[in-house]
């Protein structure tokens, strides 16, 4: 990568560009963790300490990752050695792998909660459980990041292409990885998690599609207030499209990357830089989105927020709390499709209280 390839003009406008994108990725999960520190009844809910776990792995990768990331692309050179050249990398990948493991520690979490029994949820997701898939999502990713890249066992077999694209000097930061540890960090960071988020989510939407289609029944029967049916069902439709707004961002986010990082070994290691750059910058946009998808989505968190943002006015948390019982009560009529006797609202689950 050459700093001559950027004018002046244009090193500015990237700049800026992913100065933006830092600041508010650092804004929104920062945001989050505050709002959860400072409100009870968001630590209540197991499915809030993996957004706020979540929010944290992505705030350090706007902290820790993204600076040095942009300072070399806009730079045109690595300026900080080839040992933290390593740290940095190994960094990268752990805290990547790290948020997108929670994403789909949040999906099997829904899982449980909308398509099982409530005795079913709470017997799966106990406190001991949670803490344990809270650890595998930031111990599991230090096997395929500073593990084997410390010890360059992703460079093995490739040393020559890699002295060559590094050049003689230590002004470039060059990560290249041999076909068995792309198969591996690619399977393990985004291949599997994809797998089990798809299947949870389409889970999730087809017991959505079931409780439209019982709202349906229900208003044909005569059994449920035209207007209140009617409302509720357009709430179930759009919890099915917000489903598929989380996992359309994923796939948008980080397919390209990682299908690029499989094909690479394969075609000689010819994909140029400049697409490189772009799906790595897309994959950390997603650790700006993630605020916006499963907590700005959530009516509880946008309450927390407001108190946060306009200095602790208990007014908005009073509001929101007599709005979230006034739904509840509203909703108790709805039951889950698997049983006569449990209160459900798959919108209300997908992402609690939104």
């Amino acid at each position: 990568m050459e700093g001559e390839f950027l004018s002046s003009l244009e090193t500015t406008v990237l700049t800026f560009f992913l100065s933006v994108i830092i600041v508010l990725t650092v804004f929104g999960n920062l945001l989050v963790m505050v709002a959860l520190c400072k409100d009870r009844h968001l630590r209540k809910k197991k499915t809030n300490y993996f957004i706020v776990s979540l929010a944290f792995a992505d705030l350090l990768v706007a902290v820790v990752v993204m600076p040095f990331a942009a300072i070399e692309l806009t730079t045109g050179y690595w300026r900080y050695g080839e040992i933290f050249c390593l740290v940095r990398t190994s960094l990268d990948v752990q805290l990547t792998t790290a948020s997108i493991l929670h994403l789909c520690c949040i999906a099997l979490d829904r899982y449980y909660a909308i398509c099982c029994q409530p005795l079913v949820y709470r017997h799966k997701m106990t406190p001991v459980r949670v803490a344990a898939m809270l650890s595998g999502c930031w111990l599991i990713p230090t096997f395929i990041s500073f593990l084997p890249i410390m010890q360059s066992w992703n460079t093995i077999g490739i040393e020559d292409i890699v002295s060559r694209s590094s050049g003689s000097n230590d002004t470039s930061c060059v990560f290249m990885v041999n076909t068995p540890y792309a198969l591996i960090c690619s399977a393990v960071a985004f291949y599997v998690p994809l797998a089990l988020m798809v299947l949870a989510y389409q889970r999730i939407y087809v017991t959505a599609m079931a409780h439209v289609r019982q709202i349906e029944t229900l208003q044909r029967a005569g059994s449920a207030p035209m207007p209140m049916a009617n409302s509720r069902m357009r709430i179930e439709t759009k919890a099915a499209k917000t489903l598929a707004v989380i996992m359309g961002c994923f796939c948008l986010c980080w397919a390209p990357f990682f299908i690029t990082n499989v094909v690479d070994p394969f075609i000689h290691y010819s994909v140029p830089w400049q697409l490189w750059t772009t799906w790595l910058w897309l994959g950390y946009i997603n650790s700006g989105l993630n605020p916006f998808l499963y907590a700005f989505l959530n009516r509880a968190f946008r309450r927390a927020f407001l108190v946060i943002l306009c200095c602790g006015n208990e007014r908005y948390a009073r509001q929101g709390s007599f709005s979230y019982g006034h739904a509840h009560r509203g909703s108790s009529m709805w039951q889950h499709p698997r049983s006569h006797e449990a209160p459900f609202s798959i919108r209300g689950l997908i992402m609690p209280s939104l």
